[in-house]
This record gives C-alpha cells, sequence and structure tokens, in this order.
C-alpha cells in the first residue's frame, strides 16, 4: 500500500512539474547568432518555440493525459499512461535535437537580409534545450510509473458516478411530487360533497373520522 502511494504522488509530482519545466523552457531563448546584412551586422535570436513546437504542444498532451490517468479505468488507463510516457520521451528526443538547431535563425537571418539563404555566424546555444528535456524525462516517468502501479490508483469516475444516481434519483423524485401536486384543501366546496359522497361528515376532524372507523 505504501508502494502505491508512493508512486501515485511521485508520478503526480513528477508529472506536473516535468510539463511546467517545458512550457517553461519553450518559452526562452534557445539559440542566438549574428546576420550580416548591407547596413552592419544585426543580433538575433530564437525561442524554443521558434525551433521546435514539439516539446511545448507534448507538454500539454502529457499534462491532459496525467489528469485523464484518474478519469478512465482498465485498458483505459493503460492507454492514457502511455500516452503520458511517449509525450514524455517525445519532448525530451525534440529537445535534444532542438539544442543544436539554427534553421529558425538562418530563417530570421534571410527575412532580415532579404536573401534567401543568408549565413548565421557566431551561433551560441543556451541551457534551455536541456531544462525541456529534464521535462520530458519527469513526464517519461510519470507514465512509466502509471503504466506499473497505475491499476492500483483511484478513480475519479466511480464517485461521480455514484453522485450521478443519487442525484438523478433525488430529482425523480422530485418529478413524482410535482405531478401528484399539493395535497387537497377540505374546506374548499368540491372536498365536502366528496366527502358526503363518501358518506363522511366533513365536519369532523380527520382524528376523529379515524377514531370513528377503528371503533
Amino acid at each position: 500500500m505504501r508502494g502505491r502511494r508512493s508512486s501515485l504522488a511521485i508520478a503526480l509530482l513528477a508529472g506536473a512539474l516535468g510539463a511546467a519545466l517545458v512550457l517553461l523552457a519553450t518559452s526562452r531563448k534557445w539559440a542566438e547568432g549574428t546576420a550580416f546584412v548591407a547596413q552592419g551586422s544585426l543580433p538575433q535570436s530564437a525561442k524554443g518555440d521558434d525551433i521546435t513546437g514539439l516539446p511545448g504542444a507534448l507538454a500539454v498532451v502529457g499534462l491532459a493525459a496525467l489528469v485523464a490517468v484518474f478519469a478512465v479505468r482498465r485498458l483505459g488507463r493503460v492507454v492514457v499512461s502511455a500516452l503520458l510516457a511517449l509525450s514524455g520521451a517525445g519532448i525530451v528526443i525534440g529537445s535534444v535535437l532542438g539544442a543544436s538547431d539554427k534553421a529558425a535563425l538562418e530563417e530570421k537571418a534571410s527575412k532580415v537580409s532579404g536573401l534567401t539563404h543568408s549565413p548565421i555566424h557566431d551561433v551560441a546555444y543556451t541551457p534551455w534545450p536541456w531544462v525541456a528535456a529534464a521535462g520530458g524525462v519527469l513526464l517519461l516517468l510519470a507514465g512509466l510509473l502509471a503504466l506499473g502501479y497505475g491499476r492500483h490508483w483511484p478513480a475519479m469516475s466511480g464517485r461521480y458516478e455514484r453522485a450521478g444516481t443519487a442525484g438523478t434519483a433525488g430529482t425523480a423524485g422530485r418529478d413524482r411530487a410535482r405531478r401528484r401536486g399539493p395535497a387537497p384543501d377540505p374546506d374548499r366546496p368540491e372536498e365536502l360533497w366528496k366527502a358526503l359522497d363518501r358518506g363522511e361528515d366533513p365536519t369532523q376532524t380527520p382524528a376523529r373520522q379515524e377514531a370513528e372507523r377503528g371503533a
């Protein structure tokens, strides 16, 4: 039981932290360089999303899969856990490949210079691609834990189904009471005539009528 609880806590922490790291890292500068134009040299830089959109997109998918793990059961949980693990692996691959990619810098240099293939010089890379890769490793870890221990984790669906059933029963009861309508008023003329037709004395209280029937 301790192992199951520990795996659940680690998976939640690793998945949430991993997705946050990836989203943060892809919004930061990954590479910078210098483009030479007729007016001189212009510094250029590229963020992670400029170089590759794969890590950021997979981080969103992984975060959604982490939440969905607790909303499904059996085979569905296995599929979602595998998606979580694959998202982490894809982030690692995309981040490592983007750590040395200068295509985005060259594209920006071409726009500045007006040339189709403008070279970029003095290219330098920041550590942010590796931060994104570390986030991908954490998401991969969360997916592997879900695959290994997810069948023992609690699910949200059962609780909501019970709540929904109770709510449906309560609604049905209220609908039946609404269809029956309010209780008849014994002082109304039509109710007095109905009592006379049944052979009852409408001037007596209900308690006294019950006592006379029992006698």
